[in-house]
């Protein structure tokens, strides 16, 4: 693997990738320690530090710490994935938008891209302003009057507006895909974070102790099956044989041809966490623009906004966590139910196998293609909701253990190997293009 990468910096084109990749991270991670003009940033320490606010470490997790720091990436790429969630559900009931999806090409991709774009401008600015107004009461601004409120407004949206063009600069001239790797680079931005963790559970008070050696142990040891569970799902999958028969094309006959249909076990990828995740915590975000002190009060609201918050904090009740992850784990399994039958449409799928001449060895062409393909995608789908629900689920009962807060969740996690196993694979394919030994070998 060292050899593979010592050949991948001898390659000039690959090596300027790299490089060109690693220099908008470093202005990404730069710009999360550039406060916004017109915020204190002495009481903003100190509120942040001694603020019961869940909210603000879900934001601050995927923001690599820019967010309690309010700098001008405090709203991450977050307006971005929400207008791109937004913009895929439309182009479901839009026949228009689905024409441009599907059959657009280069010049329809670029409309959706454009689209998702304008579309993230206006939910910047939704959400900047909601910011303001949620923090305004906090004292961490210098004043609450027009110029200012405009100035961090404009600051905000601006940073988002940056994010997008860093990432359209990494997916076209770097390594990877960009908005992924700019989620990517923020969460392991907490590695630290989670060693210093591990750290202090080993020497305690000053001194080594058995029990934070086995409770270190035992998290180091659950990250790496975790890490391992993780990889061999995404990598998994389920392959459907089909066969083509000879056929004639133009002049020629084309011979007949053993395919498959490679079907992944978790065909939804980190999406159904994402839209429950939202969903969850949409509530929260809400009430807090309304009243913006609300985790330090009682009453109606208060019972919501715990709720609400319990999927990303730990200082909430344990009744307040199991409730929500119950209705948590039912949220991801039927958004993966959605998500899946949205992107692969078994119908669809057995009448091109049947127009191309091909069946499935064992069964009829038409609609016993169709029902055989649904019942592999419900197995799949099933398997693949409960295990998202799972990797997304324990994490939270492990925030109860004392003295562990660790930066990694069960989310966090899929995202990360999610995002190394894409860039392994396009610099593998870089790499085979120049002949080159790849990683996998």
């Amino acid at each position: 693997m060292f050899k593979t990468i010592k050949n991948a910096l001898k390659t000039p084109d690959v090596r300027k990738k790299l490089l060109y990749t690693l220099l908008l991270i470093v202005i990404f991670r730069l710009g999360c320690f550039i406060t916004v003009p017109g915020v204190d940033t002495i009481t903003l320490s100190e509120y942040m530090s001694s603020s019961n606010n869940g909210m603000a470490g879900l934001i601050d997790l995927i923001s690599g710490g820019a967010f309690s720091r309010f700098s001008i990436f405090a709203m991450s790429i977050s307006p971005y994935i929400t207008a791109s969630i937004v913009i895929q559900l439309l182009a479901m009931v839009i026949p228009s938008l689905e024409r441009l999806t599907k059959e657009g090409g280069e010049e329809g991709r670029k409309k959706i891209n454009k689209y998702t774009k304008f579309l993230t401008v206006i939910l910047a600015l939704i959400e900047a302003v909601g910011l303001y107004l949620s923090y305004r009461a906090s004292g961490i601004f210098i004043d609450n009057g027009f110029s200012t409120g405009f100035t961090i407004i404009i600051s905000l949206m601006t940073g988002t507006a940056l994010l997008m063009w860093l990432g359209d600069e990494i997916t076209n001239k770097g390594i990877g895909n960009g908005i992924s790797m700019i989620i990517f680079v923020g969460i392991v931005s907490g590695l630290p974070r989670a060693v210093t963790t591990i750290w202090s559970l080993l020497v305690g008070s000053g001194a080594f102790s058995t029990t934070g050696l086995l409770m270190s142990l035992g998290i180091i040891i659950g990250a790496i099956i975790l890490v391992a569970a993780v990889v061999f799902v995404q990598q998994a999958e389920r392959r459907v044989p089909v066969q083509y028969s000879k056929r004639v094309v133009g002049r020629k006959m084309v011979g007949a041809q053993n395919t498959h249909i490679p079907l992944k076990l978790a065909m939804a990828g980190v999406m159904p966490i994402i839209f429950a995740s939202s969903f969850m915590t949409f509530p929260a975000m809400i009430i807090q623009m309304f009243i913006p002190n609300i985790a330090n009060e009682t009453g109606f609201w208060s019972v919501i906004y715990n709720f609400s918050i319990a999927t990303s904090s730990s200082n909430v009740g344990i009744g307040y966590t199991i409730t929500n992850a119950i209705i948590y784990l039912l949220l991801i399994v039927g958004f993966t139910f959605f998500y899946t039958y949205a992107t692969f449409n078994p119908a669809e799928v057995s009448n091109n196998i049947k127009k191309n001449g091909g069946f499935i060895p064992g069964i009829r062409a038409g609609k016993p293609t169709t029902d055989y393909l649904s019942s592999i995608i419900g197995k799949l789908t099933w398997f693949g909701g409960i295990y998202l629900a799972i990797i997304a689920i324990l994490p939270m009962m492990v925030r109860f253990i004392p003295g562990v807060d660790l930066a990694f969740g069960g989310t966090s996690i899929l995202i990360v190997v999610g995002v190394a196993l894409e860039m392994v694979q396009q610099l593998e394919s870089l790499l085979v293009m120049r002949h080159y030994k790849g990683f996998l070998e």
